[in-house]
């Protein structure tokens, strides 16, 4: 996918209160940064925004943070934001292979939504869900090990499944068509509602470990 240029994105992001600027300074006390002791929740590749908004309007007792690497990206979140005070929520800039280097035995839960499939087989360590990152999250997480998928991919899908389980994580809940199932509590994605209109099948994974 091609990302249309932003014109000032970097600097709209950089002046928003809501982004980390340098998040390398926070690890391991991020809950020094939300001043409290509630759990942290983060997406990774949070796009647009509006699922890790949502999330931390409706749930103002998880403190959630929200990972994107491009400003073109994270700008379209930051203008969401604009007149609104969630003291919740922060974001972060930032590549998702470098998620050790910010954060450390902290992490809660996290959401992968909507991930980049990489579909082609060399490219399998790339994914979010591989034992590559399987690997990674052992490191941030604080206790037990949480991760909930929303995608579109079926072959992702299907890949991400042999990785939980092969690697020791243990099916909460699953989903092969999420607006056809008896979900409640859902808060989508830009993705996730384009794809749902286009009559795409949702599929969602609920694991721990």
């Amino acid at each position: 996918m091609r990302l249309k240029c932003v014109k000032g994105a970097k600097e709209r992001v950089e002046a928003s209160p809501y982004l980390i600027l340098d998040p390398l300074e926070y690890k391991g006390k991020y809950q020094e940064l939300f001043n409290n002791n509630n759990p942290i929740y983060i997406e990774i590749g949070m796009g647009k925004g509006n699922f890790i908004i949502e999330n931390a309007k409706k749930y103002p007792d998880i403190n959630f943070i929200g990972i994107e690497k491009y400003d073109s990206v994270i700008v379209r979140a930051i203008e969401k934001l604009e007149n609104l005070e969630i003291p919740n929520l922060k974001l972060i800039r930032m590549d998702a292979n470098n998620i050790i280097d910010v954060f450390d035995k902290e992490i809660d839960l996290v959401y992968l939504n909507f991930s980049d499939p990489w579909p082609k087989a060399r490219h399998e360590k790339r994914r979010l869900s591989s034992h590559e990152f399987l690997k990674k999250y052992d490191l941030i997480f604080k206790n037990k090990k949480n991760i909930i998928m929303k995608t579109d991919n079926r072959k992702l899908f299907e890949f991400s499944i042999m990785s939980y389980t092969s690697y020791g994580y243990k099916i909460n809940e699953i989903s092969l068509d999420l607006y056809k199932d008896d979900i409640t509590n859902n808060i989508p994605t830009e993705y996730e509602m384009k794809f749902n209109d286009m009559g795409f099948p949702i599929y969602k994974i609920d694991v721990e470990k």
